[in-house]
């Protein structure tokens, strides 16, 4: 996923660093490229009577970030006392968050992962949103499941920027040639389909054609696509806000990926690249992991795609982009909040999704004429409206960062030949030394 969801350097530098060692290691990188972010902040500052607003994004692909500053110009244009310029940060994105953070000139307005709520939070840097949201007539209007997932400690800390999950992307006519007439329903079936869709066609034991691919890497892209295969195991990952990876669901959804290689059928992306459609285009591999923000929705190829196939229960896991009020001053803040109230509004949100293939938080946008017709167009979003009951989200607690790593280098060991019990062993052992002192 090529959105603020997915990050991988950002995540990788916040989850190598333990309590201590992580708050003492940063302040160098911080320090060393502060004054170059408070140029950056210092440029919108004008003495014109106008509140002139940063928001930071690192949306990708361009074509979705043109379609979200372009929103950003309408906002503009209707508000002459507010103007708020969209900056795009490249990675790695969190070492510039937090240097602005600790150098106390953030951005007024964050658009981030929900999975990094708990480190903002105990910097001090967001505001709570609840009391703002309780008297918009707004709220009404957003789907309430959303508001759920974006909440910790009792406070909500975000707004949806947009909303999405995970499903099988797949090639029709490779399954045609496979003799495939159904879609795989549940884990069973699924390998059985992976089997038929993997050809050797030259018998050198290395196929031109696997079945699916699988991510390999530890960072959030791995652990984001196994955890739908956790859920639909029955599995957790947090029990009473402490890591709990050695459960059955867990050892029973890596067992599965494990599987998969082992027939043979699956193949593994490169490192930390397990989002990438190259070979799903090009005909490698039948099936891929991911959602309707794919290139793949704008390719020429022939697609469409299946719910994730169910072992105890179906399940899906949320891709949920969302955005922060940052701690700055009473006037800015309540500028800012206009803008994330337009953030929420139908017509923001149907712009937003008929433009990237993300789904609208906005019911009323879902309803209207215009997305309507476009999801009759692209008849394959209902897969993934049709998921959204059944969705579930990562964690959001404090040390999330920490526990995905851990989690994230247990799929990895898995993946290249470690026993699923041994790998979530090891992970949860490291996590027990640090959790307790976080």
């Amino acid at each position: 996923m090529k959105v603020t969801l997915f990050q991988s350097q950002i995540h990788n530098f916040s989850r190598q660093l333990t309590n201590f060692a992580w708050r003492f290691s940063l302040i160098g990188i911080l320090l060393s490229i502060f004054l170059l972010l408070y140029g950056c902040q210092g440029t919108v500052q004008k003495n014109d009577g106008v509140i002139h607003l940063s928001l930071w994004q690192s949306i990708n692909p361009p074509s979705n970030r043109d379609v979200f500053n372009k929103l950003v110009d309408k906002f503009n244009q209707t508000h002459t006392d507010i103007k708020v310029e969209s900056i795009f940060i490249g990675q790695p994105q969190l070492p510039k968050i937090l240097t602005a953070v600790v150098g106390n000139a953030p951005p007024d307005i964050l658009s981030f992962d929900p999975q990094l709520t708990g480190q903002f939070m105990e910097l001090g840097a967001i505001r709570p949103l609840e009391e703002w949201l309780d008297k918009l007539p707004l709220k009404s209007e957003i789907s309430p499941n959303l508001w759920e997932e974006l909440k910790l400690d009792g406070h909500l800390w975000s707004i949806p920027l947009y909303t999405s999950n995970v499903g099988i992307f797949y090639r029709p006519k490779l399954f045609q040639a496979a003799g495939i007439t159904q879609i795989p329903k549940t884990w069973e079936e699924l390998r059985e389909v992976a089997k038929k869709l993997t050809i050797d066609r030259n018998g050198d034991n290395r196929p031109e054609q696997y079945g699916m691919l699988l991510p390999l890497g530890k960072e959030e892209w791995t652990v984001f696509t196994w955890f739908p295969f956790l859920l639909s195991a029955g599995g957790e990952i947090v029990t009473n806000n402490y890591p709990n990876l050695t459960n059955i669901g867990a050892i029973a959804a890596l067992q599965f990926w494990q599987d998969l290689l082992k027939d043979g059928s699956a193949t593994l992306s490169s490192p930390e690249r397990g989002y990438e459609e190259d070979a799903f285009i090009a005909g490698r591999v039948a099936m891929q992991l991911t959602g309707p923000w794919t290139y793949i929705m704008k390719s020429n190829v022939d697609f469409n795609v299946f719910p994730i196939p169910t072992k105890v229960k179906p399940a899906t896991v949320t891709a949920t982009g969302n955005m922060y009020l940052m701690k700055t001053t009473p006037a800015r803040e309540q500028a800012a909040l206009k803008f994330l109230e337009y953030v929420l509004s139908e017509d923001f949100q149907k712009e937003w999704s008929i433009g990237t293939g993300f789904l609208p938080v906005n019911l009323k946008a879902t309803q209207s004429e215009a997305y309507q017709q476009y999801i009759y167009q692209k008849p394959l979003l209902k897969v993934f409206m049709e998921q959204i009951p059944l969705a579930g989200a990562r964690p959001i607690i404090a040390g999330y960062s920490r526990l995905s790593d851990s989690l994230g280098r247990a799929i990895e060991a898995t993946l290249l030949g470690e026993s699923p019990e041994k790998a979530l062993k090891t992970a949860q052992e490291r996590l027990e030394l640090i959790w307790d002192s976080q």
